[in-house]
């Protein structure tokens, strides 16, 4: 009798140590490593497919590489503006205003595999040959393409005197998910509740030019308050002046010194 109880109380000690140890936390090594596999130079080439390259075109246009995926944003130029760089996979347009919306260059890009985001306002004015291609996203609408989710969000102006350029719904600024980063772009805009209210922002392309958009005060303000890790002024030039961005830097690292500000080349012919 004593035998059986004996046996029995192993088996149950026994038992409790196995599932004690399914119960342990995970360690690092228990963790697949994706990378586990891949040689060093494997590895270093994902490291850097999974990070944003940034390209400056010229005041308002950009194209953003990341995983193989290419973005352009507001294409405008004519083709030569993009010689050298890959066939877009992705467009987005902020709004119809010449320095944002080229038909033109549209037409003379190789956009055929391109998804093209747009407000109803750009759309109407894109030939219907391109009509298969486009995304109508207004401002609260959100689409994902290619992996990466698009908001789009409200740009306008507040000053009486300008309330004729950039009317209230007619445009779009944008939020670029993309990997574990947002990206703000924001078009034609001054310092809107919907910029300052923005949350989690990591590189925030903001415009500074009059009398279209906003002082580099009213920029730097906007900034500090949503707070993103970093800056890109851009769209800097109004008529007839450049805006200060040295000043805009100045304050902005006057009220965060934590804040980034980054300042790429907008006007490498020095002409718009």
């Amino acid at each position: 009798m004593k035998k059986v109880v004996f046996v029995f109380l192993g088996c149950i000690l026994l038992i409790g140590c196995k599932e004690n140890q399914s119960k342990k936390p995970l360690l690092d090594s228990d963790i697949k490593d994706p990378t586990k596999n891949l040689s060093l130079e494997e590895v270093n080439l994902k490291q850097l497919d999974s990070e944003i390259k940034i390209i400056p075109i010229e005041h308002a246009t950009a194209i953003l590489e990341w995983n193989n995926i290419i973005i352009y944003i507001d294409p405008v130029g004519g083709v030569e503006a993009f010689e050298g760089q890959k066939q877009p996979d992705l467009i987005l347009i902020t709004d119809i205003h010449g320095d944002h919306l080229s038909i033109e260059t549209l037409e003379a890009l190789n956009t055929e595999k391109a998804k093209i985001m747009v407000p109803q306002a750009v759309a109407d004015k894109i030939p219907e040959n391109f009509t298969p291609q486009i995304d109508v996203l207004n401002n609260g609408d959100s689409k994902e393409r290619y992996g990466i989710t698009v908001e789009a969000l409200p740009m306008y102006n507040l000053r009486e005197e300008a309330l004729k350029f950039h009317t209230k719904g007619r445009g779009n600024g944008y939020v670029l998910n993309i990997g574990a980063e947002r990206l703000y772009f924001s078009g034609d805009t001054e310092d809107i509740p919907e910029m300052r209210t923005l949350q989690n922002i990591d590189k925030a392309f903001v415009c500074m030019n009059l009398p279209y958009t906003m002082t580099p005060e009213s920029a730097a303000d906007a900034v500090l308050e949503f707070n993103p890790k970093q800056v890109y002024p851009y769209h800097y030039r109004g008529r007839p002046e450049v805006s200060d961005v040295a000043k805009f830097k100045a304050m902005v690292y006057a009220g965060n010194p934590d804040l980034e500000v980054i300042q790429l080349d907008w006007y490498p012919n020095d002409a718009y």
